[in-house]
């Protein structure tokens, strides 16, 4: 953009306002384990382009510790709000973040698109395909800037292995293997995170907490561990497996498969747990041009970690622990063609690089805002991700293979 005004005209979600730093003024609404992360990413990558001015949280000690934060890092004190309704009201917040649990994000996000905020949401985009699709619309006839969490996209390797596989470094691909394999010891089952020795139903607001969810009585657990309950998660799928079709679709050029059959179940630390979403988890998806993902998830063995295997008839890039980088020609059994034996392996290993992602993705959203960048992952796209990990949960939830209507932007049940 050669103008300022050129830049204004081309980014409707551009700053009306901004302060006398040209800082994007933000409100923040979830500080618990991700936003807390989240926030410390944003000041460490991108301090200069913004401000936090309020923060907004059910639990009383994380508002008090986000606040903390705020003054530490960011040398201002924010406003803090229980409610993100009052905290919407703000004229002056320019854009806000949400990193609540994924059952939040639907009505967080269309009032914050109705309150005039550009947007940073984590992923999944919404808790139901349909929610998604009514955020796409609202989002695009908005003009706002909106950012979904889907951070892979950011990182510097996997852009990597986008740029290898279309110059034809591994061939043809139609097989993509995508993995996330974690273990704890039976004294910390996965997602049972410590409920603090001070929440109560006085510090926790236990209402806004539940929102559109079906209405419970006070329940620590299903308030610090919400990933383990569908009423709030789709669980592995939506949690962990979004990131996977989402990279894969970025690295491969594809956006939402034809279909998928999942299954798994709850394996370990059954005894007396009420858990819904499974710890042990698959899912096969065929798209439309002959592509295939094999996915798998298991919580009790973390030998193999987390990965990528882009897996073309010529070569084999791997992303591992979005980290390390490996590329590998095809051997052909020992008689490989010319052009492929001239191929070189490539390994690359950048230490603390997923960090560098989620720094790089958060401040190409605040470069969008200002009119200097366009955002990696808009909501459409972030839509796509979400699309694959809602087919996997329905499918494993009804015990059936799921088909995808890209025209129609439906699915069914085969």
């Amino acid at each position: 953009m050669k103008t300022s005004a050129a830049a204004a005209v081309a980014a409707p979600g551009i700053l009306r306002a901004q302060n006398a730093a040209g800082a994007v003024r933000i409100g923040w609404i979830g500080v618990g384990s991700r936003g807390y992360y989240l926030m410390d990413r944003l000041y460490t990558g991108s301090h200069e382009l913004t401000q936090v001015t309020a923060v907004c949280d059910t639990y009383g000690p994380h508002l008090s510790r986000a606040k903390d934060r705020v003054q530490t890092m960011g040398g201002n004190s924010p406003k803090t709000y229980e409610d993100y309704l009052d905290l919407l009201q703000d004229p002056s917040i320019d854009a806000v973040v949400i990193s609540t649990p994924e059952h939040l994000h639907y009505p967080m996000f269309m009032a914050a698109l109705k309150a005039g905020k550009n947007i940073y949401v984590e992923k999944p985009l919404a808790h139901t395909i349909e929610e998604g699709e009514a955020m796409v619309q609202a989002a695009e006839q908005s003009g706002k800037v909106v950012q979904v969490g889907t951070q892979n996209r950011s990182n510097s390797l996997y852009q990597q292995a986008k740029e290898m596989v279309a110059q034809g470094m591994i061939g043809d691909i139609h097989y993509v293997r995508a993995f996330w394999y974690r273990n704890s010891l039976d004294d910390n089952p996965a997602w049972r995170y410590k409920v603090p020795d001070d929440a109560t139903p006085q510090n926790s607001d236990w209402s806004k907490f539940l929102g559109p969810a079906p209405k419970r009585d006070w329940d620590p657990h299903r308030y610090f561990q919400w990933r383990l309950y569908w009423d709030y998660s789709g669980g592995i799928a939506t949690d962990l497996l979004v990131h996977q079709t989402d990279i894969t679709n970025f690295v491969c050029g594809k956006v939402v498969p034809a279909s998928c059959m999942a299954s798994g179940g709850i394996y370990r630390w059954t005894a007396g747990d009420d858990r819904d979403t499974p710890d042990t988890f698959s899912a096969i998806y065929e798209y439309g041009d002959k592509f295939h993902i094999n996915y798998s998830s298991y919580f009790g063995n973390d030998h193999y970690g987390y990965g990528e295997n882009f897996m073309g008839n010529e070569g084999t890039i791997e992303v591992l622990n979005r980290q390390i980088l490996n590329f590998y020609p095809e051997k052909f059994g020992g008689k490989p063609p010319a052009s492929v034996a001239a191929r070189k392996e490539v390994h690359i290993e950048l230490p603390g690089n997923d960090n560098k992602a989620v720094e790089a993705h958060i401040k190409n959203w605040l470069e969008a805002i200002q009119g200097k960048a366009k955002v990696i992952a808009p909501t459409r796209v972030g839509q796509e991700a979400a699309i694959s990990g809602h087919l996997a949960t329905l499918s494993f939830r009804n015990s059936k293979k799921i088909l995808w209507d890209e025209q129609a932007r439906k699915y069914h049940f085969a």
